[in-house]
């Protein structure tokens, strides 16, 4: 099976041309960026519940995440500003192209009655983000050293100036959209 990287510029990127009329190579869409991020609510009661995010996220993504900490104070949730509230890693380049082939290739099959990703998570210039209700599903995080089974949202940046263009180039990576119900 063809990597990511390849994928995108030996078949996509052609077809994406072709298929919207682009002029330049320069005008297909392609992928910035890929962020992860795993809010943790339970860490204003449980300060070890992050470390442990801190943990997953390192294994899945290959890169040390950034702790997130609350902008503002709500006494409702116990919540004070400036307290660790969840983690968040960018991924680019080559750590980002294989993060998106092990999600398509590996992750997303292993998703208990996987249909496809919804088709809901574009947010109007391209860019899509899907939401993951287990880490588990990705076979580097060791259940052993995790205290809670988290969920987390993967968020895709393009360069697609609409929804259209991004489903394509996302569709082109290999990314399982799911079929409308009929």
């Amino acid at each position: 099976m063809k990597r990511a990287k390849e994928r995108y510029s030996e078949e996509a990127a052609p077809k994406l041309k072709e298929e919207f009329g682009y002029k330049s190579v320069m005008q297909v869409p392609r992928l910035e960026k890929v962020v992860i991020n795993c809010g943790v609510g339970e860490a204003v009661a449980n300060s070890k519940a992050i470390e442990n995010v801190v943990y997953a996220v390192t294994q899945i993504s290959g890169q040390k995440p950034v702790v997130t900490k609350a902008k503002k104070s709500i006494a409702s949730f116990k919540l004070r500003e400036g307290m660790p509230i969840g983690v968040k890693v960018t991924l680019r380049g080559a750590r980002m192209y294989d993060f998106v082939d092990r999600l398509i290739s590996i992750a997303l099959p292993r998703v208990r009655d996987f249909r496809g990703t919804p088709i809901k998570g574009f947010d109007g210039r391209g860019n899509y983000t899907l939401g993951i209700k287990e880490q588990i599903v990705f076979p580097e995080v060791n259940l052993d050293k995790l205290d809670k089974i988290r969920g987390m949202d993967i968020t895709f940046v393009t360069t697609a100036n609409s929804n259209e263009e991004g489903k394509a180039l996302l569709t082109h990576l290999g990314m399982p959209f799911r079929k409308k119900a009929a």
